[in-house]
């Protein structure tokens, strides 16, 4: 199994990125799936989650209204369109899949699979 993330970078604060998550090995349609993000000298925390019906949506307070996670299940792609970014944004992004679990979950320990992660560098 192998997720591979994309997409990161360098931008300026108010800019853009959307962050892709490439599966094989796994089908990610069939699960509840999730970006998680490390922040330079902190711990890894849930960013957004989709279930696999797809109509429970989990944000972090800090990026809800600014962030969109969908999932295209013919290209077995998690994306995160990220939007208004700001420098607390700034971290490592990893996209995570469970072995069994259909919900959305913003918990590390209901993963298994994890990507590894992509660098979001938001400049002021």
């Amino acid at each position: 199994v192998q997720l591979q993330a994309s997409g990161g970078g360098l931008v300026q604060t108010g800019g853009s990125l959307r962050l892709s998550c490439a599966a094989s090995g796994v089908t990610l349609a069939y699960y509840g799936i999730a970006w998680f993000r490390q922040a330079p000298g902190k711990e890894r925390e849930g960013v957004s989650c989709i279930a696999r019906s797809g109509n429970s949506i989990y944000y972090m307070g800090s990026v809800k209204g600014r962030s969109t996670i969908s999932r295209d299940n013919a290209k077995n792609t998690l994306y995160l369109q990220m939007n208004s970014l700001k420098p607390e944004d700034t971290g490592v992004y990893f996209c995570a899949a469970p072995i069994r679990s259909i919900s959305c979950s913003n918990h590390e320990r209901d993963y298994y699979w994890w990507g590894r992660g992509t660098l979001v560098t938001v400049s002021s």
